[in-house]
Order: structure tokens, then C-alpha cells, then sequence
């Protein structure tokens, strides 16, 4: 531990001034990289968060230490991880693409919220560390997930008169090394033929001509129509 902060690790006036000011200042620093990539939650929300959750240390610690309550100085900073659950849930959106954006403001309002009590429990070096690798995870590493190749999920709509062919289809996706990550499949009633329908949803591990995939699967006997959805 640094001995610079030896003489803050009480409750008195002066180290809550501190533990506040440095709580707003890490909240402030996290919610201005927000805000500037025009996030839901920015820069008054990550300081609020932050400095909520250092006054949330702050008490339970003032009511074992000073009020001398058998009280677990733990309980109130558990709660405040869970309740930073629904705030960063409200961040999260799911977009028409199917896509889900938000993650990584909420990941850093739960973040944010553990430094802050890490400040508050007198902790000053981890959370400045902590606040420290935030901004550096959100500024330095924002296009880092972008850059990594992934090529996007398939979804195909099957219409087929045979269990077989759905078999021989899910073969050939095996062979083309495409993942199979979600199969739903029901049966059509209103045909005089016993005839099935499947969504089939694949994650190839390179690039698939979708024309191509699509003649292969049609060539399959038994299948009736496919289309990508």
C-alpha cells in the first residue's frame, strides 16, 4: 500500500472529503469517454453511480466503526452490485439487426460503481487502478472487437416432406465446418403430404457463397424450398 494514503484510511472529515472528491473525479473521468461516443449513460450518470456507491461504503463502515453496530460492512456494498444490475440493464438495446449494443456502458457503470466503493472503503489504490484500466479497456480498446473476423450467423428457412433430408442437410453444414447453434422445427398440418418446416441457424468459420449453399441444400432430396432469411 502507498503510505501517502496511510493518513486518509480513517473516518474523519477529512478522508470522506477525499474518498468523495476522488470518487466524483473517477466517475467523472469514466463518464466523459461515455459521453463522448455519445453513450445512454455518460458523464453525470457514471459520477452519480460513483459517488453513490462511495457513500454506500463510507456507511456501512461509519456504522460499524463509529456507531459501533454489530452490523456485516459488507451488506450495503453487495447491494449496491446488485442494484448497478438493473441501472446498466437500461443501457442495453437490442437493435433491428438483432445486434445488441450497450454492453460495455453498462459493463463500465458496474465498474465504476465497484471502484466507487473501493474508494469508499478507504482502498484508494485499487480504486484509481481500477478507474485507471476502465478508461484504458473503453478508450484504447474500443475497435479492438471490430477488428477481430467474424463472419455473420445464417439463418435458413427449410420446408422438406422427409426427416431425412433434414439429416442430409445438417451433414453437409457439418462438412462445410459451419456450427449449428440454434434448430427449431415444426410440422406443417394443413397439407395433404406429411410435410415439416425448420429454422436452421449456422455460424460458418469462413466465408459461404449463400447462392451456392442455397442449390445444395435444394438439390438435397426431399427438401421443398430454403430460403436465408
Amino acid at each position: 500500500m502507498l503510505p501517502i494514503f496511510n493518513g486518509l484510511r480513517d473516518i474523519n472529515f477529512l478522508s470522506t472529503l477525499v474518498r468523495m472528491l476522488l470518487a466524483t473525479l473517477c466517475g467523472a473521468l469514466i463518464g466523459l469517454e461515455r459521453s463522448y461516443k455519445n453513450r445512454p449513460a455518460g458523464f453525470r450518470t457514471h459520477m452519480l453511480v460513483c459517488i453513490g456507491a462511495c457513500v454506500a461504503s463510507l456507511t456501512g463502515h461509519y456504522i460499524y466503526l463509529e456507531l459501533q453496530y454489530p452490523a456485516d460492512i459488507s451488506r450495503i456494498g453487495a447491494q449496491v452490485i446488485t442494484g448497478l444490475g438493473f441501472i446498466g440493464a437500461g443501457t442495453i438495446i437490442v437493435t433491428k439487426k438483432q445486434t445488441v449494443k450497450g454492453l460495455t456502458t453498462a459493463a463500465g457503470l458496474w465498474a465504476a460503481g465497484i471502484a466507487g466503493l473501493a474508494i469508499g472503503a478507504g482502498f484508494y489504490e485499487g480504486g484509481i487502478l481500477a478507474s485507471g484500466l476502465i478508461l484504458l479497456v473503453e478508450v484504447c480498446f474500443a475497435n479492438t472487437g471490430s477488428r477481430i473476423r467474424r463472419e455473420p450467423s445464417i439463418q435458413i428457412l427449410l420446408t422438406y416432406d422427409h426427416t431425412v433430408a433434414l439429416d442430409k442437410v445438417l451433414r453437409y453444414c457439418k462438412d462445410l465446418r459451419m456450427t449449428i447453434t440454434n434448430l427449431q422445427v415444426t410440422s406443417i398440418d394443413n397439407s395433404e403430404e406429411a410435410s415439416y418446416s425448420a429454422q436452421l441457424t449456422l455460424r460458418p468459420n469462413k466465408n459461404v457463397n449463400h447462392d451456392m449453399l442455397l442449390t445444395r441444400i435444394h438439390s438435397i432430396t426431399g427438401i421443398v424450398s430454403a430460403e436465408i432469411l
